[in-house]
């Protein structure tokens, strides 16, 4: 009974991941279908926000997709095809924004943040040590010194 439950699950799981395969099949031009994985691996998924369009089932995914496939077979460039996204969604569709001033917390914030975290963790660090070398309260800070100086 569970083997059953089981294929069933897997053929269940195969046939979704049919559904992200284009229906259109791939382009004529082997060089025209290599440009056009590579745009929809590069954009992102305005609906799923962590999947390319390549990836997703969204309906807006399927239209950026169809749409950079009509543009490819117009005969538009990549750089093209990526301004026309861009001007339509905004640098957020591209899963690497380009460098600029509005984008650069974004590209620096990873490098501020370990910054930050390297500094707490080494002012804490230092904190605990300083305060486990004092004397025990009750302790005279002297004597342990004293026996020291003697051996």
């Amino acid at each position: 009974m569970i083997g059953r439950i089981a294929s069933l699950v897997v053929a269940l799981a195969i046939c979704g991941t049919a559904l992200g395969i284009d229906s259109e099949g791939p382009l004529p031009d082997p060089q025209l279908q290599a440009r056009y994985e590579r745009l929809t691996n590069e954009l992102r998924c305005l609906v799923c926000q962590n999947q390319t369009v390549a990836d997703s089932n969204a309906d807006l995914a399927k239209d950026l997709r169809d749409r950079t496939r009509a543009m490819l077979l117009a005969g538009a460039s990549d750089d093209e095809i990526v301004s026309f996204m861009t001007d339509r969604y905004g640098d957020f569709v591209l899963y690497r924004p380009p460098v600029s001033s509005r984008t650069l917390l974004l590209w620096t914030a990873p490098a501020l943040l370990l910054l930050a975290g390297s500094v707490i963790a080494f002012f804490v660090i230092r904190r605990r040590s300083l305060v486990s070398d004092l004397p025990e309260e009750g302790e005279d800070p002297f004597q342990s010194s004293e026996a020291e100086h003697r051996s």
